[in-house]
């Protein structure tokens, strides 16, 4: 079975950046592109015309706003495979069912103090946190050649280079999902691999030494360079920089981001009072990072 790239669309400048990225890894990942769009009021499909039009009216803005959305990415992206399809259901369990079935899930993600529409307010993090499958949240504005480095004038260009491809590793805790995730986005466009470890030292009443900050730096190194071993076998033509950064992971790879294409992250999803919730890492890098970040659900 065929598995598709399925892309959230609610009408908001954020989803519609997210349908055209969500199109464009379609196109290389060599698979159909689903648009699903969800309401949460309105009638079922086959209900009587004579009913009032204020009832209509939430099934009739889901249809225009997939329209929209379909009509533009058949137009840009001729080639692709698209289907389209409005659900009457609440758009967190809608996602999340669309999720089960898909390659990919993409949608948007507003950044901080933004207004974004369901998909990339609260819902955007609802359903990143109870996701099963690896999802990808898009900011409003994200093109094409934001994927690319710029020309030789500065210019933004689609006929560059893709821009890196960074993961954040933890040595201790390491993923399969998460670096075969990060590795086949970066072999899928020929991009360079940024391995990020964020390493600190361990809490202590007194300053650590030079010598005690080598010695962990030097470990942390080694252990990174084992972990990444087979999955350079695995994929030869990715080139791999491996990035060492002191400090506190969130902090580090907000910053290690900079300048990327993509940031693939883990999401160890973690059950609070008021239901799933993203770790406070994820949580962070969904808000500050600016490139597409990609959450890889692992245990």
């Amino acid at each position: 079975m065929i598995r598709p790239v399925v892309a959230g669309v609610d009408g908001s400048p954020e989803s519609l950046a997210a349908v055209e990225w969500a199109a464009r890894e379609a196109h290389r990942r060599g698979l159909p592109l689903r648009l699903v769009h969800a309401w949460e009021a309105g009638l079922p499909e086959g209900a009587p015309e004579a009913v009032l039009p204020e009832l209509r009216a939430p099934q009739s803005h889901a249809r225009h706003t997939l329209r929209r959305a379909l009509d533009r990415v058949s137009e840009e992206y001729p080639q692709l495979s698209v289907t389209a399809e409005q659900v009457c259901r609440l758009p967190v369990h809608a996602l999340l069912a669309e999720a089960r079935n898909a390659d990919l899930l993409v949608i948007g993600s507003q950044g901080p103090g933004g207004l974004g529409g369901f998909v990339s307010g609260s819902v955007a993090m609802a359903t990143a946190a109870r996701a099963e499958q690896p999802i990808v949240l898009v900011r409003a504005g994200r093109t094409a050649e934001d994927e690319h480095v710029p020309d030789g004038d500065g210019k933004p260009s689609v006929r560059t280079p893709f821009r890196d491809v960074a993961v954040a590793v933890d040595v201790d805790g390491p993923s399969d999902e998460v670096l075969d995730f990060a590795f086949h986005a970066a072999d899928l466009r020929g991009a360079p691999l940024r391995a990020v470890h964020a390493w600190h030292l361990p809490f202590s009443r007194g300053l650590p030494d030079a010598e005690a900050r080598a010695r962990i730096r030097t470990e942390a190194a080694r252990e990174l360079s084992e972990l990444l071993e087979p999955w350079r076998s695995k994929y030869p033509a990715v080139v791999v920089e491996e990035s060492l950064r002191e400090g506190r992971p969130a902090h580090v790879l907000v910053g290690a981001a900079d300048g990327a294409g993509l940031l693939v992250v883990g999401s160890r999803r973690r059950r609070a009072a008021a239901g799933p919730r993203t770790g406070p890492v994820a949580h962070a890098l969904i808000h500050h990072v600016r490139c597409p970040v990609a959450l890889v659900p692992h245990d």
